[in-house]
C-alpha cells in the first residue's frame, strides 16, 4: 500500500496539532524529518528539519510498529505546535517525499478495517463516536466501537454453524455412529438465535434515535405561546414572538441535550383555518412534522381541544400558566412556570424508550438481522418436515450466516464502504 499522511486534528490555530503517517515508508519518513525515532510505543522529543536542514519545529513523536498501530501498519505521529505555518511546512515536506501521498477521507480507518484491526460495525461505531454530542450518544458509540456487535454476531454464527453441521452429518454420514434424531438440539439452537436476534431488531429504532436524535413537536393554535415556550426551553430567542397570529410560518428547530439524549424541539405554525397561502403551507408542514415527531407537546387554551388525536405518551398542557388561577397541568414560557416539569416529563418519556436498546444501531443492521430471522424460521419449518428436508434447512441456515456476516463486513459490503468512509475527516 501507499504510505499516506494527513493532519489528524482540526485545521486552524491550536495549542497542539497532530500529523499522522501510515504505511511501509512511515518510519523512513519520520527519520528524514527527525533524524531518529523513539522506540515503538514510546514518545520522544525531536527537532524536525527539512531536506536542507532548516529547522521546522520541535515535536513530540510517537511511533507504532506493524500490527500494533490503529491501522495495523507502521505509523508515526508528530505532535507539533498548532501553528498554521508549522503544520503547512511539515505537510509540504512530507508531500515532497517519494512514495508518500495525502490521505483520502477515512483512509486511516479503512486501512484498519482492511488489516483486521476493526470490523465494519466498529468502523460505524467510530464514526458515531466522532459525531457524538451527548452522553447517551457517546456511550452507545463506545459499545459498538468496543466490538460488542461483532462479538454477538460471532456467537450467532457459531451456534448456526453447529446447527447446520448437525443436519449435514445426518446427510453425509448416515451410516456412522451419530445421533439418529438431531432435531431437538438443532431447534434449541435456532430458537436461541431467533430470540436474541428478535430482541436486537426490536431495539434498533430506539438506538437509531439515540444516534440521530429525537424530535419533540410543540403543537397548538396561533398565539397560544408555542414560540415563547420554545425560547424558554432553548434559553435564547430562537423563534420570533408577537401578539399577531400566524407569526410562525415554518418549522423552527432547536437542538438540545436532555438527560444525555439528543432532542430537537420543533416550533410549528399555529393550527387554524386560513386564507393566507403562505401560512397555509406552514400549517401543512406543521401537521406533517408533528405527526412524524417522536413526541408531541399540545398547548391548549380555555376550552380548546387538541387539533388532532394525541398518542398515549403525548403531553397535553394548559397554555399561559402565568395568566391562570389554577396552574396545575399548565406551562408558561413567559414566566417559566411549569417549564422544568415539562423538561423532566419529556426526558423521562424518551429515556423509557431507550431503556431496552440493544447493540445494533443502524437500519443496515436491522435489515441483515431480519433476513437472518426469516431464513431461520424457514429452517425450523423444514426441520419439522423430517430428515428428507435437512439439506434445504441447512442451506437456509447458511443464508442466515451470510446475512450476519454482512453485519461485520465479512462479505457483501464493498458497495457500502465508500459511503461510510466519506463521512470521515482526512486525518481519520
Amino acid at each position: 500500500m501507499d504510505t499516506i499522511f494527513a493532519l489528524a486534528t482540526a485545521h486552524g490555530k491550536a495549542g497542539v496539532a497532530v500529523i499522522r503517517v501510515s504505511g511501509p515508508l512511515a518510519f523512513g519518513a519520520g527519520e528524514r524529518l527527525a533524524g531518529t525515532l523513539p522506540e515503538p510505543r514510546k514518545a520522544g522529543l525531536r527537532l524536525l528539519r527539512d531536506g536542507q536542514g532548516v529547522r521546522l519545529d520541535e515535536a513530540l513523536i510517537l511511533s507504532f510498529a506493524d500490527k500494533s498501530s490503529f491501522t495495523g501498519e507502521q505509523v508515526v505521529e508528530f505532535q507539533l505546535h498548532g501553528s498554521v505555518a508549522v503544520v503547512a511546512s511539515v505537510l509540504r515536506e512530507l508531500s515532497n517525499m517519494d512514495g508518500l501521498r495525502q490521505a483520502e477521507p477515512g483512509e486511516f480507518t479503512r486501512r484498519a478495517l482492511e488489516n483486521g484491526r476493526l470490523d465494519l460495525a466498529q468502523v460505524e461505531g467510530l464514526a458515531d463516536l466522532i459525531e457524538a454530542e451527548t452522553e447517551a450518544q457517546r456511550r452507545q458509540a463506545l459499545r459498538v466501537l468496543s466490538g460488542d456487535l461483532g462479538n454477538r454476531a460471532e456467537e450467532w454464527r457459531r451456534d448456526l454453524i453447529r446447527a447446520a453441521s448437525l443436519l449435514e452429518a445426518t446427510i453425509d454420514f448416515a451410516d456412522e455412529d451419530i445421533p439418529v434424531d438431531v432435531s431437538p438440539e438443532v431447534n434449541e439452537l435456532l430458537d436461541l438465535v431467533i430470540a436474541t436476534l428478535s430482541d436486537e431488531i426490536a431495539g434498533v429504532s430506539a438506538a437509531e434515535r439515540v444516534r440521530t436524535g429525537f424530535e419533540v413537536a410543540i403543537v397548538g393554535a396561533p398565539n397560544v405561546g408555542k414560540s415563547t415556550l420554545l425560547n424558554a426551553l432553548a434559553g435564547r430567542d430562537a423563534a420570533i414572538t408577537s401578539e399577531y397570529a400566524g407569526t410562525t410560518r415554518d418549522v423552527i428547530e432547536v437542538r438540545m441535550d436532555l438527560g444525555g439524549l439528543p432532542v430537537t424541539l420543533l416550533d410549528t405554525a399555529g393550527l387554524r383555518d386560513t386564507q393566507d397561502k403562505v401560512e397555509e403551507i406552514g400549517i401543512a408542514r406543521a401537521r406533517e412534522r408533528a405527526a412524524m415527531a417522536d413526541l408531541r407537546v399540545f398547548l391548549i387554551e380555555g376550552e380548546q381541544e387538541p387539533d388532532f388525536e394525541p398518542l398515549p405518551e403525548d403531553i397535553i398542557l394548559k397554555a399561559k400558566a402565568d395568566l391562570l388561577q389554577d396552574k396545575s397541568g399548565a406551562v408558561s414560557g413567559a414566566s417559566g412556570e411549569g417549564v422544568s416539569n415539562l423538561v423532566n416529563r419529556i426526558t423521562e418519556c424518551l429515556s423509557q424508550r431507550t431503556a431496552n436498546i440493544g447493540i445494533a444501531t443502524r437500519e443496515r443492521h436491522r435489515a441483515s438481522m431480519r433476513i437472518a430471522v426469516q431464513a431461520l424460521q424457514e429452517a425450523k419449518n423444514l426441520v419439522a418436515m423430517g430428515e428428507d428436508m435437512s439439506d434445504i434447512a441447512a442451506e437456509e441456515m447458511r443464508t442466515a450466516i451470510r446475512a450476519l456476516d454482512a453485519l461485520t463486513g465479512r462479505i457483501d459490503v464493498e458497495n457500502l464502504l465508500d459511503e461510510i468512509f466519506s463521512s470521515f475527516c482526512l486525518g481519520k
